[in-house]
Formats: C-alpha cells, structure tokens, sequence
C-alpha cells in the first residue's frame, strides 16, 4: 500500500482500491481518480472538496445524509460502526472536537459529531485520528484494532499539539507515526522536528515527517 500525504490532514491510501481521507489542500486541487471519499467531519479544512467527487463518500451520518439530499453517492454511520465499502472497512471512532458542516452555505448547521477512522485494505490497518483532543479511549483503538501506521494532529489550538500527540502515539502504539494537521496556518505552526526526535528518543515508534506529495509504501 502507498500512502501519500497531500496537506494539511488529507490522504491518499492506494492499495486495491485509492481512498481519499479529508479532500483539502491549501492550494491546487486534489486528485478525483479515486474509489472512495471518506470525511471525518464538516469543517471546510476537512470536507473541502467533497462535492467534486463522483465516488462514494463515508461519513457521519448527519453529513451523509446532507449529501445523499445533494444527490451524492454516500454511505452514513456513525461512532463504533463499520461499514464495507468495495471491499474497504471503515470503522469510526472517537474525537474530540466539533463539527459544522460549512459547505451547506454561508452559516452552515451542524454536522454530527467529529470522528476518526480506522480503515482496513489489503491486510493494512491505517488509523486517521480526524481533528482531535487527546482521549485515553485511544488504548482501545490499540486493542480492538492494531493499526500500524496513525496519522496524528500535532498543530494544536483546534487539535492536541506535540505534547498531546506524544502521548496519543504511546496510546495507540502503531509502528508508524505520520503527523497532520500542522504548519498549514500561521496559528497552528509546530516543530515537527521535534516532535519525531521526542517520539522515537522515549518509544520504540518511528515518525515520518513528510512534505506534502511525498509518499511511502508499507
């Protein structure tokens, strides 16, 4: 499987299938050549360009159903679900933070509870932890779930900063670590470098600190 970090908290996932997570970038557009859309929450640093996209989406199901009134191919749930879409599973768990759909108009309406996912392709179990505080329920992601590689929030102000993501990736316990959510703003500008040399100084687990269109295989 690839991954690729496109900016901000989206990514592409290719394996069998190419899953984007969270379609915003702060310039340019994201790729449409994909299977699946799925979005942890309605703020338009996250739902961004939802719209665009032809492919099924996964969301909570206050955004789907907002969609599925648009028109759109998508597919609701919600906290501790999972739901197999062309042979991709998506659970939703946990986050700490709020939601507005922003993308219905000027004013917008709520948009369900935020979340993360766990996504399972290919014999891969990626955790997207979406915009969120730091929650001890994490350790339950680590049993229930063994995701190998966590895409974590590090920026801070509207998600955990560094301090709060080191303990975040003790709670998981992935191999890999990949920090999000950070130096897109001015307001949420962090030392990602940092961050990576605490981490793998005091755990076991590795930080890849990518630029964005930078991608690995697993």
């Amino acid at each position: 499987m690839k991954i690729t970090w496109l900016g901000h908290s989206c990514f592409l996932l290719e394996g069998s299938k190419r899953v984007i997570i969270d379609p915003f970038i702060p310039e340019g557009s994201v790729p449409r050549d994909v299977d699946i859309v799925a979005v942890t929450h309605g703020h338009g640093d996250h739902f961004g360009e939802t719209l665009s996209f032809s492919a099924p989406v996964v969301a909570i199901n206050e955004i789907a159903r907002w969609l599925q009134d648009q028109e759109k191919d998508a597919v609701g749930m919600n906290i501790g679900g999972t739901v197999e879409v062309e042979g991709v599973r998506f659970t939703m768990t946990p986050a700490l933070h709020s939601s507005w759909l922003e993308a219905a108009g000027q004013h917008g309406f709520y948009g369900g509870v935020a979340a993360g996912f766990v996504i399972r392709m290919d014999d891969h179990v990626i955790y997207h932890a979406g915009d969120t505080g730091l929650f001890s329920d994490m350790k339950l992601i680590r049993e229930l779930y063994h995701p190998k590689i966590a895409l974590v929030p590090i920026g801070g102000r509207y998600t955990m900063g560094p301090d709060e993501a080191l303990m975040a990736a003790e709670f998981i316990g992935p191999d890999i670590v990949i920090p999000m959510h950070y130096n897109t703003f001015p307001v949420i500008e962090q030392d990602v470098n940092r961050f990576k040399k605490t981490l793998e100084r005091t755990t076991d687990i590795r930080v890849k600190v990518l630029t964005p269109g930078e991608t690995i295989e697993i």
